[in-house]
């Protein structure tokens, strides 16, 4: 009889708890949903954000961009070698072209850049936010009778859904070139003709296209992301604002990765 006691108060006690984790989970759901709609509420008005609009995409692009590129020089270079070593004497060399660029503007090189902007961009806007909440400069803009979102939110959302797509570009372009030329030093058999005639066999204009819509998606959850958990977040000082970026950073990745899945299907469309 006790033993059933206990199991059913702790039964009763796992309901609610349950309901808080889906109340509290709705909540973000909706707070996230509004915060979208003001943003889309400020795009008509660019002059309250076009020159941190600037700002932020030049730092989020050029700053970018070298370290973008050594990890898709580095990506790129991974495939090819580990392509020819698995296939060697199994099937054609020019499978290696196929393999490098495939993976390269479908995969690897929109998943690399995001995941260097989550762990370079989207980690500092959740901190600089949550910094920002914890030293009352939020409310002190609310004071002023200014949108912290047409002023914080605005220009770092555009600056990541505009500058991921070129950077992933160029990434795809780094990536494919060191693949080339790491297989022509590691890959028994393969020349520059092999390597271009496996990229052609594989090379289709859709798989441009969906590694840039890749891009735009991905920029859009990472400065997006960062910004909610950053405004959200900051409670408790210095602590709350390195437990606000640890969230940002986790739940960036895991939304990538959801969203990796489900755009995968459009691969197919053509």
């Amino acid at each position: 009889m006790k033993a059933e006691r206990d199991t059913g108060r702790m039964s009763t006690l796992a309901a609610p708890r349950a309901l808080l984790v889906i109340h509290g989970f709705l909540s973000h759901i909706g707070r996230a949903a509004l915060m979208a709609w003001a943003v889309l509420r400020e795009l008509p008005r660019p002059r309250r954000y076009m020159r941190s609009f600037i700002q932020q995409a030049y730092w989020m692009g050029v700053r970018s961009l070298p370290l973008v590129l050594i990890m898709a020089v580095l990506g790129g270079a991974v495939t090819s070698q580990t392509t020819g070593n698995q296939f060697t004497g199994s099937v054609p060399v020019w499978v290696v072209g196929s393999v490098t660029v495939a993976s390269m503007i479908t995969e690897l090189g929109p998943l690399l850049t995001a995941v260097v902007l989550v762990g370079r961009i989207g980690a500092s806007i959740a901190a600089e936010l949550a910094s920002m909440k914890v030293t009352e400069q939020i409310d002190a803009l609310y004071a002023m009778g200014r949108d912290p979102v047409a002023y914080l939110v605005v220009p770092r959302v555009l600056g990541g859904l505009v500058v991921l797509p070129p950077l992933v570009a160029l990434a795809n372009f780094a990536g494919i070139m060191s693949g080339y030329l790491v297989g022509l030093v590691a890959v028994d058999g393969l020349t520059t003709a092999e390597f271009i005639y496996g990229a052609r066999f594989y090379f289709r204009p859709w798989a441009l296209y969906f590694s840039v819509i890749k891009a735009a998606f991905f920029g859009l959850a990472i400065t997006f992301l960062a910004c909610y958990i950053g405004l959200e977040g900051g409670r408790g000082g210095a602590e709350g604002v390195g437990r606000t970026t640890t969230a940002a950073v986790v739940a960036t990745t895991l939304v990538l990765m959801v969203l990796d899945m489900i755009l995968a299907p459009l691969l197919k469309m053509w």
